[in-house]
């Protein structure tokens, strides 16, 4: 009898979290770049909010699912959200080039919010729980995003990343390199990073993301007070003391370029 019980609570352990990471083929659209769209749903699905968890250079969606300081996984078994993880055809995400940095553009960015609409449409997401987070170039693409498509995201927050528009490349290369950014010596006024935001999409007049963000020892920490200075111009925020319910930054000292998911604190600013 203790035996027979045994072995059945050990089928029970084995199969409660049989949940994969799986690819999803038929997302794209017509956008030209075609990085890979992988999802993870839950054994049980107890929210309709969705989680994009975007990898950072050198990655891709498998190993930063894997990753033991990338926390989603463990908060979409707790909470019972769906998340989705895209995997860049390319070192790191084409923050770079025109077409990443314009609606509707073709390029990698366009691609991430096809994923998006299609995982409202699949998964029946409710369109106002849609959040964003990633690290380092993920953390990039996460800010190109809610500038190139804010009617699609609620949220974002964001690692060690660097103001929308600020990786961009003058010969139009895809995902280029920017030692300028990078090393934290693109410096200007609230008033140009804002109208990089407004130049990427034309017109758009609608509600903005809400934006968390924070940085490390690898991007200067010099692009925290520039990508501040972007979304408080964006949102229309002045006080440098408080930045209101719009935009929330986190200054961390010694923590290093690979900042671990504060997983706790991500999800509250979600409302997950």
């Amino acid at each position: 009898m203790f035996f027979r019980s045994l072995v059945s609570v050990l089928a029970i352990s084995a199969t409660s979290f049989a949940a994969q990471l799986t690819q999803v083929s038929n997302y794209s659209g017509s956008a030209k770049a075609k990085p890979g769209m992988w999802t993870y749903v839950p054994d049980q699905v107890k929210s309709d909010a969705l989680v994009v968890a975007i990898h950072s250079c050198q990655f891709s969606a498998q190993k930063y699912l894997q990753n033991s300081l990338i926390l989603w996984k463990k908060g979409s078994d707790t909470k019972g959200y769906v998340t989705v993880w895209p995997s860049s055809t390319t070192e790191c995400w084409d923050v770079s080039s025109k077409s990443s940095l314009s609606h509707n553009g073709g390029g990698d960015s366009n691609v991430i919010a096809n994923m998006i609409t299609y995982a409202i449409d699949k998964y029946q997401i409710d369109s106002k729980k849609v959040f964003v987070t990633g690290g380092s170039s993920g953390a990039m693409m996460s800010n190109v995003l809610i500038a190139t498509y804010p009617e699609l995201i609620t949220a974002v927050s964001l690692y060690s990343g660097v103001p929308a528009g600020c990786f961009v490349s003058s010969s139009g290369a895809s995902a280029a390199w920017n030692n300028t950014c990078s090393g934290g010596q693109s410096i200007s006024t609230a008033q140009h990073w804002g109208d990089a935001v407004r130049e990427i999409y034309p017109g758009y007049n609608g509600t903005r993301p809400r934006m968390h963000g924070s940085v490390d020892s690898t991007l200067s920490p010099k692009n925290y007070d520039e990508t501040l200075k972007q979304w408080t111009n964006v949102f229309g925020n002045y006080r440098t003391d408080d930045f209101g319910p719009n935009v929330q930054g986190i200054w961390a000292h010694g923590v290093g370029h690979s900042v671990p998911s504060q997983l706790t604190v991500s999800q509250a600013w979600f409302g997950l």
